[in-house]
């Protein structure tokens, strides 16, 4: 069980739990980079931890990297640290690969229900590189987690000194150490001589009901130039839901538009924008495979979620039962 691997680093109080999952700051080797660190190296390579005050509990729950991770682990890891503050931890920090944190804080933000401070962050480069940011971010994480500032925000993403709502935040660049922004509303605040320092609040949602399992099988798929929509044939009879990432404020070819109608009278569909940034709209453009067009057709509108983010939203909605007026209600929320 997961406590048998608690390490105790320090016995002051308040308590945070530290759950490590693998990744890139875990990673070590001369022959290419493999999750090697666990908990206890990791807690050690940061002796300013000790300088927070605070009792650290640190508990080795995966070492894979994050492009491995399923619905599953996030689910076992909400309920562990659900556990793990009902035994008196004032705030949570889940140390993970960055290639999926996006998706996954977005995944824990909608299904948290507690208000303790839940902190995703990780490393852009590994223990063996110059400059290896790991420690500065999981630093600045065990801050925030701590921090009483900080409840009722739901998840947050720290890293590079930024703190970003989990619900905002994208992977923007496979290599800077500034890799992480919220294209649409920018950090909610910063780290300043240690300690979080908000700029803005966030009006949190009601969470969303936590499934035993998230197997609904949602298809991702971006319109491209001249598509030819090939990847959308009998994709009704394989998914049970589809995103769209169209253009801009979500268009698709006009020939798509036709079957993309089809394929909403079976699954849902929702409308998302692949620019990253920006709204959906609903009722500028009137052309046939226009926002308008497409949401007269069934499609639902992703709004101010990416792409990424709405597949998340759809496939947790669907693994609970939602039905189409639903699944429109939530993703016309203002909170996302």
């Amino acid at each position: 069980m997961w406590r048998d691997a608690i390490v105790e680093h320090v016995s002051t109080s308040p308590k945070i739990a530290i759950f490590f999952l693998g990744g890139t700051i875990s990673m070590a080797g001369h022959a290419g980079a493999v999750v090697r660190l666990g908990a206890a190296e990791l807690i050690d390579s940061v002796p300013a931890l000790a300088e927070l005050a605070v009792e650290v509990d640190a508990i080795d729950f995966r070492r894979i990297p994050s492009a491995c991770l399923r619905s599953g682990d996030i689910l076992e890891l909400i309920s562990v640290a659900e556990q793990a503050v009902a035994g008196g931890a004032v705030g949570i920090v889940v140390v993970q690969g960055t290639d999926t944190i996006e998706e996954t804080a977005y995944l824990i933000d909608l299904l948290w229900r507690d208000d303790a401070p839940i902190v995703v962050t990780g490393a852009m480069r590994n223990p063996k590189l110059a400059g290896a940011d790991g420690p500065a971010n999981l630093l600045a994480a065990a801050a925030v987690a701590a921090s009483a500032q900080c409840r009722g925000l739901g998840a947050l993403v720290v890293l590079n000194d930024e703190i970003h709502a989990a619900r905002h935040v994208a992977k923007r660049h496979s290599t800077s150490p500034a890799a992480f922004v919220s294209p649409n509303a920018g950090p909610v605040g910063r780290i300043a001589e240690g300690a979080p320092l908000l700029t803005m609040t966030l009006a949190r949602r009601r969470p969303l009901g936590r499934p035993q399992r998230i197997d609904a099988v949602v298809a991702l798929v971006s319109i491209v130039f001249d598509d030819a929509g090939v990847l959308l044939h009998g994709i009704e009879d394989r998914c049970d839901g589809v995103v769209i990432a169209g253009f801009g404020v979500g268009h698709v070819p006009d020939r798509l538009a036709e079957r993309l109608g089809d394929i909403a009278r079976h699954i849902p569909v929702v409308l998302a924008s692949r620019t990253g940034a920006g709204p959906v709209l609903s009722r500028t453009y009137g052309f046939a495979g226009s926002e308008t067009d497409l949401q007269a057709r069934g499609l639902s509108s992703a709004g101010m979620l990416d792409p990424l983010k709405a597949r998340m939203l759809l496939s947790v909605l669907l693994a609970n039962g939602a039905d189409r007026p639903a699944i429109a209600a939530a993703f016309a929320h203002p909170a996302g």
